[in-house]
C-alpha cells in the first residue's frame, strides 16, 4: 500500500507534468515553436550549475537550481505572463501566489514548505542566490531569442529600452553575463531586431 506521503509526491510530480504544455514566448532554436515551461526550466537549471562561477557573490548551486526547476510551477494555474506585458503584470502576483497555494499545498507539509519557500525566494530576489537565478532567467530567453534573430523581439516589436530596463537590475549579480546581455542588445539593435 502507498504511504500518503508518497501519494501526494506522486500526484504533485503528475501535476507537473502540465508544465510540458505551457508554452512561453521565446522560440526553442532548431524548430518553428515556442519553448515550454519544462524546457525553461531545465536549461536554466543547467545553466546554474554551469555558470556559478561568475556570480559576484558565492551561491548555493543545488540551491540555485532548486529555485529554477521550480520558478515557474505557479504558471500552471497562473499562465506564463509575457516579460514585457503591463497589463498582464497587474495581476502576475496574486494570479501566481494563489497558484503557489494550490499547487504546493499538494505535497507533504514539510515539502511544501520547502518548495513554496523556494518559489518565494526566488520572487523577492534579495538573497545571492535568487539573484543569480534571476539573471539566468533573463539571460536564457534573452540568447535564444538572439539566435533566432530576435524574432520575439519582432513579432512584439519590443524596444532596446524595454529589454534594458527588464535587465539592468540583474547585471551586478554577475557582471561577466551581465555584459554579454549589453552585447547581445547593442548587436540586436545594430541588426534591426530590437527598435532603438
Amino acid at each position: 500500500m502507498i504511504s500518503d506521503r508518497l501519494q501526494k509526491q506522486l500526484e504533485f510530480m503528475i501535476e507537473l507534468d502540465k508544465m510540458k504544455n505551457l508554452y512561453r514566448q521565446t522560440y526553442v532554436l532548431h524548430e518553428d515553436r515556442k519553448e515550454n515551461d519544462a524546457e525553461h526550466s531545465w536549461h536554466l537549471s543547467l545553466m546554474a550549475f554551469m555558470l556559478a562561477e561568475y556570480s559576484s557573490e558565492p551561491v548555493d548551486v543545488t540551491h540555485v537550481m532548486k529555485m529554477v526547476i521550480l520558478h515557474d510551477v505557479v504558471e500552471i494555474d497562473a499562465g506564463d505572463t509575457y516579460c514585457y506585458d503591463t497589463e498582464g503584470y497587474k495581476s502576475k502576483a496574486e494570479r501566481e501566489e494563489k497558484s503557489a497555494q494550490r499547487i504546493f499545498g499538494l505535497l507533504p507539509d514539510d515539502q511544501r514548505q520547502e518548495f513554496y519557500g523556494l518559489w518565494r525566494e526566488f520572487e523577492d530576489c534579495q538573497t545571492p542566490d535568487a539573484k543569480f537565478a534571476a539573471l539566468l532567467d533573463r539571460l536564457q530567453p534573452l540568447l535564444l531569442n538572439y539566435s533566432k534573430s530576435g524574432i520575439s523581439w519582432r513579432e512584439h516589436d519590443i524596444s532596446q529600452k524595454q529589454v534594458t530596463d527588464r535587465n539592468l537590475a540583474y547585471f551586478d549579480s554577475a557582471p561577466e553575463l551581465g555584459d554579454v546581455i549589453k552585447q547581445v542588445i547593442e548587436d540586436a539593435v545594430k541588426k534591426g531586431w530590437l527598435k532603438s
